[in-house]
């Protein structure tokens, strides 16, 4: 028999990735905004972030249908016989939701109220919705490297998505009584002026609160402001580009995809959200590192 080898087996380690190598690396040691937005992008790879912003993306999308429904069924009870309060919907800020907004746009004189419907809908759209705040809190988590046995149990955890469902539809009521109230004003240029600045404050406004609910750690609300205000300002882009750029694709997309674009487009509006509202917590979390490199303990 042939004697057993006495060599050892070297473990050649890891290579690092390339965001931490050469010409990245260096300009990663001279320039701070340069080393957390990298800090940012391997943020994305360590933690899963595409994972979870996808999970976020296909539960957003699955609540969207029977959160239709609901709509159209109270607008339904509000609506009957209110021609004028039908216009101010869809000329609202719901409009510029990708197939949403077209449903209330061609179907607001139509549009019917029905127990059953509003019933199941809910239920469906709070069934889906949950998932998608749960997905997020999963990512939240993770992307803080918070240890598993510090994170809630399954009840709380089902508490803090329907906070944040909460949370989300509070914003856009708001959302739609500022639209409502600059409507009236009479200046244009001054309403956009006006809309777009308290839209950017709500959405940040509404993303701290969102991540200081979601995470399993408590935070001062200096340490969720620059990643919420990051994407806040994502949102406002989004909005636009979904009034101008979206649109006119769709409009021309049309006698080709028929319903398909507006489902793509959906999807993909939806994905984008989702990827900047994570975003703003891996710059967050990324800053949050920088500051306390030995790891920072919960506030």
């Amino acid at each position: 028999m042939q004697p057993l080898s006495t060599q050892s087996t070297e473990i050649v380690p890891d290579e690092p990735p390339f965001t931490q190598r050469g010409v990245c690396q260096r300009y990663r040691d001279r320039f701070r905004a340069v080393d957390v937005a990298l800090s940012v992008v391997d943020g994305f790879r360590d933690h899963r972030t595409g994972m979870y912003s996808a999970l976020l993306a296909h539960f957003g999308f699955l609540s969207v249908f029977p959160l239709l429904a609901v709509l159209t069924t109270v607008l339904g009870f509000v609506l009957e016989d209110d021609p004028e309060l039908q216009r101010k919907i869809v000329n609202s800020s719901l409009s510029k939701v990708p197939i949403v907004g077209d449903q209330i746009r061609n179907n607001a004189g139509a549009i019917t109220g029905s127990f059953v419907l509003l019933v199941v809908g809910t239920l469906a759209s709070l069934w889906a919705g949950t998932k998608a705040f749960v997905a997020a809190q999963n990512a939240m988590n993770e992307i803080w490297e918070i240890p598993r046995h510090q994170r809630p149990n399954l009840i709380q955890t089902r508490l803090r998505a329907l906070a944040g469902i909460g949370i989300v539809g509070i914003a856009q009521v708001g959302s739609g009584v500022l639209t409502g109230i600059l409507s009236v004003s009479g200046v244009s240029w001054l309403s956009r002026i006006l809309l777009a600045i308290g839209a950017l404050i709500m959405n940040t406004a509404m993303l701290i609160a969102t991540y200081r609910v979601l995470t399993a750690r408590s935070f001062q609300r200096q340490q969720l402001l620059p990643g919420a205000a990051l994407a806040g300002c994502a949102f406002l882009i989004l909005q636009v580009l979904t009034n101008t750029i979206v649109a006119r694709a769709l409009k021309q997309a049309a006698p080709v995809y028929g319903a398909l674009n507006g489902v793509i487009a959906l999807f993909g509006w939806l994905s984008l959200h989702s990827t900047a509202a994570l975003a703003g917590v891996e710059l967050n979390a990324a800053l949050d590192r920088r500051r306390n490199p030995a790891g920072s303990p919960p506030c």
